[in-house]
């Protein structure tokens, strides 16, 4: 059995522990002390690399280089509203050892196999290919300007042989499909995010393309300026921890022990209190990457209000990467180009590895549900991943290759996990009243920061509608 890091038991696919199965053996108390709860932190890391990448890069970026300061408000309830329907879904799935999609199930209508809930999730993943194929696009676009091949920077020769590198790279990192391998590349890549990100924005005052309290007065006024609704609710479907990460986030959980070491449920006093431990364990996780997600895409949007907006350049198209490496070279020099280069590319392969990791394993329940696999069977679920960690990124590229616009695939992708959200809203409230008891739901602040998470969720969510149709003012 293989021990991770932060001292606790990592879960690795293996002949002796099968993450997604509950044993009596396997349970242990959850640490008491805070200090304790730090060490068992993971898969709140994960999702923050994968969270703080192509929405934040691309989406927040592009917001704030279009509508200047003026959505900085939306950023933070982007990110603020989201976790408390994550936590939910987390806390359903900790108590009952099962994963989102099978609990979606549980959530009629029903259509053949499937509850609504897990068509529309479908629906939402081929929307999210044009996503991750933008996000290959854009890792491509980085490395092919800094080292062309065949020709121009970006001509389609270089993209194309990039674009093939990186599917590669990412494919093989993933080879051994294990949780613990997962969890040390995110987290070395979302720390280093987190420094030059933060770093960038907290230097920008003394600059020439400097910010002052005016600037973030304004942002925070909640007004949407015309002609940056459809961007702006873009970029509330991908930033922070969107519909798809909090589907994420309960694999990981369950492939980092929170629910095995819970164990199942005998009706016991032990089994409830390692129960509320491990959900002490499981809300940490999730405030620290909420913390994380804040302030790096608070950092990104800031970067492109004060550095892109005045002087008009909107990343666009494959030019994007040139378009923002203007945060830095217009800032420290011609020389910054190679630094944000190299930062971009770092940012968008962790989110290419994490996409890589997590969608096998969706599509492989969802493939369990249908009955094509036995998910239960830990070596047809394993093998399975494998070969959809195979077959799945070179298909992403080859969206990319198709469309070949990473800004414009990354907000479709955005646009169909805003929709999704509104879904996974509806399955949260329904499966808390049938998978969560009483003792677990009787906090009145949790539960009254899920009301108010999901009543802004659902406002957006009509105001978009509205939007779409002509109804709202000035539109």
């Amino acid at each position: 059995m293989a021990t991770s890091t932060d001292g606790a038991t990592a879960a690795p696919p293996s002949a002796q522990t099968d993450p997604y199965a509950l044993r009596a053996e396997d349970a242990r108390p959850a640490p008491e002390t805070f200090r304790g709860r730090l060490r068992r932190l993971g898969p709140g890391l994960v999702l923050s690399a994968a969270v703080v990448g192509s929405g934040e890069l691309i989406t927040t970026t592009s917001l704030g280089a279009k509508a200047g300061f003026a959505l900085l408000w939306l950023v933070i309830v982007s990110t603020m509203v989201k976790v408390w329907v994550q936590m939910e879904l987390a806390r359903w799935t900790i108590l009952n050892g099962r994963p989102a999609l099978d609990g979606f199930r549980d959530v009629g209508p029903r259509i053949g196999r499937l509850s609504w809930i897990n068509w529309l999730w479908i629906g939402m993943d081929f929307a999210k290919m044009f996503q991750r194929g933008g996000i290959i696009g854009g890792t491509a676009a980085a490395c092919s300007i800094l080292l062309p091949i065949h020709g121009a920077s970006l001509s389609t020769p270089s993209l194309t042989i990039w674009a093939l590198i990186v599917t590669g790279a990412a494919v093989l990192i993933l080879q051994t499909g294990k949780y613990h391998v997962v969890e040390r590349v995110e987290v070395v890549g979302i720390t280093l995010k987190t420094i030059i990100t933060c770093g960038l924005a907290l230097a920008l005052p003394f600059t020439a393309f400097g910010y002052g309290t005016e600037q973030l007065a304004e942002g925070l006024t909640f007004q949407i300026p015309a002609g940056t609704v459809g961007i702006a609710l873009a970029m509330f479907g991908i930033t922070g921890v969107g519909a798809d990460e909090m589907t994420t986030y309960t694999y990981w959980c369950l492939e980092k022990g929170y629910a095995r070491w819970t164990g199942p449920d005998d009706g016991t006093e032990q089994r409830a209190q390692r129960a509320e431990g491990w959900l002490k364990v499981m809300r940490l996780d999730v405030g620290v990457s909420w913390i994380v997600c804040t302030v790096c895409t608070l950092s990104f949007y800031v970067i492109g209000a004060s550095v892109l907006h005045p002087q008009g350049l909107v990343p666009e198209g494959n030019g994007m990467i040139t378009t923002l490496s203007h945060i830095y070279t217009d800032t420290l020099g011609p020389w910054a180009e190679y630094l944000f280069l190299a930062g971009a590319i770092a940012v968008l392969f962790s989110v290419t590895v994490a996409s890589s990791a997590s969608v096998p394993r969706l599509w492989t329940n969802t493939l369990g549900l249908l009955g094509v696999v036995n998910w239960h069977d830990m070596r047809s679920r394993t093998r399975t991943i494998r070969i959809l960690t195979c077959c799945l990124p070179p298909v992403w590229m080859c969206f990319f290759l198709w469309v070949q616009s990473p800004v414009l695939m990354v907000q479709i992708g955005g646009i169909g996990g805003g929709i999704f959200l509104l879904a996974v809203v509806v399955a949260v409230w329904r499966l808390r009243y049938t998978g969560v008891p009483p003792r677990f739901r009787a906090n009145p602040w949790l539960t009254a920061a899920l009301v108010m998470s999901s009543a802004a969720i659902l406002f957006l969510g009509v105001y978009a509608v509205l939007d779409t149709l002509g109804l709202t003012p000035g539109s």
